[in-house]
């Protein structure tokens, strides 16, 4: 006996009959003497359908009125799996992110969870009720509704987890767990029986579409014993763990992510502080910045590139195109038909030699490289958009097949 918090995502709950299945999964564990906690997404494309509804009224909308809009998706699952318990016969109840009192900063729809009061929740699983929660969504101190930002229902179930002190996290899922690369582009990716924290973290903030990246942090931060598996089949999934508990692959995982702009400061003047800035424009306006490369400086000028999320290009060239004169650059380009691609593995800081075979690699596949970025566990490269699939299939054949 212990405390469940289990997360099922769009897909698993997108019909009834899913539903259903989902409330099949709840019992199990219920009915095995656990007090469970479910946290669950909007059903389906709900979300896309909900923005495309926005941008039909007004493509300028408030990010505050996006949230009170995006919200809703959520509500309608937990009403209707509640409902589903119900007439299964169980005690239940469904709370949305304020009656949980899910405090997060005011960063609408990308906003951090600062902390729980669990009252609420601990006086519900007291009197045996399984007790379902609106992913993806808090309050600030306003009381205003805030959203996590996409995949936030993951974060919403680790922080649960993390404040109730449960036994375990269940992330539910269209796959049974994490494979060395989207099996969807390789056929031959193989299912990881276990992977560490940092490791998982790297793949999903590098495009693996599995966890939340902030799930992960929230995770490796408390400790949060952690497993994907999936909505449509028991069998065992992946175990995310701490690291002296892994087994150091080399590779653990090729990863590609599409939602990538590069953006380039031509001609910006070679004195100190340009480049912080640069920098500090950018993290002013929220906007996350990857990969980065400073040329060599000529005739008193430097070139800067770096890359962003593709839905903050347009702002970022507005900001950049705005200060061009203070950062005393020539010109502002960017480019959006790019991918980056890599490779995670915490083997990889005692073995020289993986950035020269992952190299090869997209040699072999005729692949030209335009950017790249290293850490102790990654290699990432940027490449041509429409070469991303043809990279991730001969890299994970480089390192998995050979």
């Amino acid at each position: 006996m212990g405390l469940i918090v289990q997360k099922f995502g769009g897909s698993s709950v997108a019909d009834a009959e899913k539903i259903f299945n989902v409330a099949g999964r709840v019992t199990d564990a219920y009915n095995a003497g656990n007090q469970v906690v479910v946290v669950v997404s909007a059903q389906g494309d709900t979300t896309d359908d909900l923005i495309e509804k926005a941008n039909e009224i007004n493509p300028n909308h408030s990010k505050r009125e996006m949230d009170v809009l995006l919200s809703v998706g959520e509500q309608i699952t937990i009403s209707l799996l509640a409902m589903a318990l119900e007439k299964l016969g169980y005690p239940v109840i469904s709370l949305t992110g304020w009656q949980v009192a899910m405090h997060t900063d005011r960063n609408n729809m990308n906003a951090r969870i600062k902390h729980i009061d669990t009252q609420r929740l601990q006086s519900e699983l007291d009197q045996k009720k399984i007790v379902i929660v609106a992913g993806f969504q808090g309050i600030n101190r306003y009381n205003d509704i805030t959203t996590l930002g996409r995949g936030g229902s993951d974060t919403t179930a680790v922080a649960l987890a993390a404040a109730l002190n449960a036994d375990l996290c269940e992330i539910y899922t269209d796959v049974d767990g994490v494979y060395t690369t989207d099996p969807r582009i390789v056929k031959n990716a193989k299912k990881l029986k276990d992977i560490s924290y940092d490791e998982m973290l790297e793949l999903a903030s590098l495009g693996a579409n599995v966890l939340h990246n902030r799930s992960v942090e929230l995770a490796k931060k408390y400790n949060v014993a952690l497993e994907v598996k999936s909505s449509f089949e028991k069998i065992e999934g992946t175990k995310v763990r701490e690291v002296g508990n892994v087994e150091k692959m080399l590779v653990r995982g090729v990863t590609r992510d599409n939602n990538v702009a590069r953006i380039s400061v031509v001609g910006i003047n070679d004195t100190p502080g340009k480049a912080y800035m640069l920098f500090n424009l950018m993290a002013k306006y929220n906007i996350n910045v990857d990969v980065i490369l400073q040329s060599i400086g000529r005739e008193g000028t430097k070139d800067i590139s770096f890359t962003v999320p593709r839905d903050h290009v347009e702002e970022a060239l507005q900001i950049l195109n705005e200060q061009i004169e203070n950062l005393e650059a020539k010109e502002i380009k960017h480019a959006d038909n790019v991918s980056k691609v890599s490779i995670v593995g915490a083997g990889m800081a005692s073995n020289p030699g993986v950035a020269a075979k992952m190299f090869e690699a997209l040699y072999e596949a005729q692949i030209n490289i335009h950017m790249i970025a290293t850490s102790e566990i990654k290699v990432s490269v940027l490449i041509d958009e429409k070469n991303a699939e043809k990279a991730v299939a001969a890299i994970h054949d480089k390192f998995f097949n050979n």
